[in-house]
């Protein structure tokens, strides 16, 4: 073991987690603050949160903090509250026994306990194992993460073959922390990655949902995407998106813009949701269903509609949209249509609309990724800067043709 005597800056470590630690040593136990908690500082940034593992099992745990509660089916940790604060205690882990251990797919029952050294072992990359001994002042070191946080790389413990097959979402981790850290994958996880994104199939939905929240909504969607698109796993969460960045030109380029917005809004501290993000991402899917409906005789407002709902109906079988985003997603569609429309009462009835602003966001990036509008962005712009005497005499002139519906440009396919 490499112990390394450093003393991590107090005031960069939760007071809630210091104590959860002195704790658990007080009664006898082992306890080390571990994760991505000590990447961080090591890195010299802000963890979002902490995490402490020990010898202690759960039932052990609860008993030092009345303020705790056991979660998790698969392994079973303890989150213990301070406030809004939690900290996520998790018992060693250790490897399974007899034929359990030969399992070559994904494990479906973690509820092995084990000592300190098949814990490190445990974890998915050399990065995430370094333990903060906070009693000695010691950062313990089994597997070289050290090393690889000065070098820049993401490498994973063991055999990225086994550990990928294991739990695939190991990988969508490795393009995660890529995106996050700017590091670069170890040879062995780029080449496991291109070829096991098959894989994913295995993961429910719903999970695959939260890891796509962790992608996208946590201020490096941008490189994330990138990052995806490189290594062919985008297409196992989105199956039905590139299939149309040759079909629609301007795709790839407003879901870009509408991933760079998102960073820029998260770096500034605003507000951001996935649906917007969503949106941009099946918007082809969504004008290509709408087509079809058309095609076959659907009247346009019916189609909108109904677009919406199989556009959203086939995504969920890959990663899961709850009901939450799901309807926000179809406002921001149908109002595109109703945009063009600015008449009479019409502008206003929209304008008054509580999904608005975010349905002339999507709008402007529409324009900016080369959808010709006829400046459509430009007129809901200066109609929100205007005064009401100004207002109706946009209103008033505004042009008698109601545009069929928003087209992105198909590029031709001969």
């Amino acid at each position: 073991m490499n112990k390394i005597s450093q003393l991590l800056p107090p005031n960069k470590i939760s007071v809630s987690a210091s104590k959860v630690i002195q704790r658990l040593c007080s009664a006898g136990h082992l306890a080390y603050l571990v994760g991505g908690g000590v990447r961080d500082i090591l890195l010299n940034r802000n963890p979002k949160d902490f995490d402490v593992a020990t010898d202690a099992k759960p039932e052990e745990i609860r008993n030092l903090f009345r303020n705790s509660r056991e979660v998790g089916r698969r392994f079973r940790i303890v989150h213990i509250r301070f406030g809004r604060e939690i900290i996520e205690v998790s018992t060693f882990r250790g490897h399974h026994k007899g034929p359990a251990a030969e399992h070559s797919g994904p494990v479906m029952d973690d509820n092995v306990y084990g000592s300190f050294q098949e814990d490190v072992l445990r974890r998915d990359f050399t990065i995430n194992a370094l333990y903060y001994d906070l009693i000695n002042n010691e950062i313990l070191d089994l597997v070289g993460g050290m090393t690889d946080l000065e070098n820049s790389a993401i490498r994973i413990i063991g055999d990225p073959i086994k550990r990928f097959r294991e739990d695939p979402v190991r990988m969508l981790r490795a393009i995660r922390f890529k995106a996050k850290l700017d590091f670069n994958l170890a040879d062995n996880v780029t080449q496991e990655i291109r070829r096991s994104g098959q894989l994913l199939e295995q993961i429910p939905a719903a999970r695959l949902f939260e890891e796509t929240l962790k992608l996208f909504m946590s201020g490096h969607a941008a490189k994330s995407f990138a990052a995806l698109t490189e290594y062919g796993l985008f297409n196992w969460l989105f199956p039905c998106v590139e299939n149309h960045f040759s079909r629609y030109s301007t795709q790839q380029r407003l879901i870009e813009l509408a991933l760079n917005s998102t960073d820029r809004r998260i770096k500034a501290g605003l507000p951001v949701t996935p649906a917007f993000v969503l949106a941009a991402f099946l918007w082809s899917e969504f004008l290509h269903q709408k087509d079809l409906l058309q095609e076959g005789g659907m009247a346009s407002a019916d189609a909108i509609a109904q677009a919406g709902l199989r556009t959203l109906t086939e995504q969920q079988m890959s990663t899961s949209i709850p009901k939450r985003f799901a309807i926000p997603i179809r406002e921001i569609w149908s109002l595109q249509f109703r945009l063009p429309m600015r008449r009479g009462k019409r502008a206003e009835k929209v304008r008054s609309h509580k999904r608005f602003r975010a349905a002339y966001d999507f709008l402007i990036l529409r324009e900016e990724s080369g959808e010709k509008l006829d400046n459509l962005g430009k007129w809901w712009t200066h109609y929100q800067e205007v005064d009401e005497e100004q207002k109706e005499a946009l209103r008033s002139t505004a042009d008698k043709q109601v545009t069929k519906r928003p087209r992105a440009k198909k590029t031709s396919n001969n």
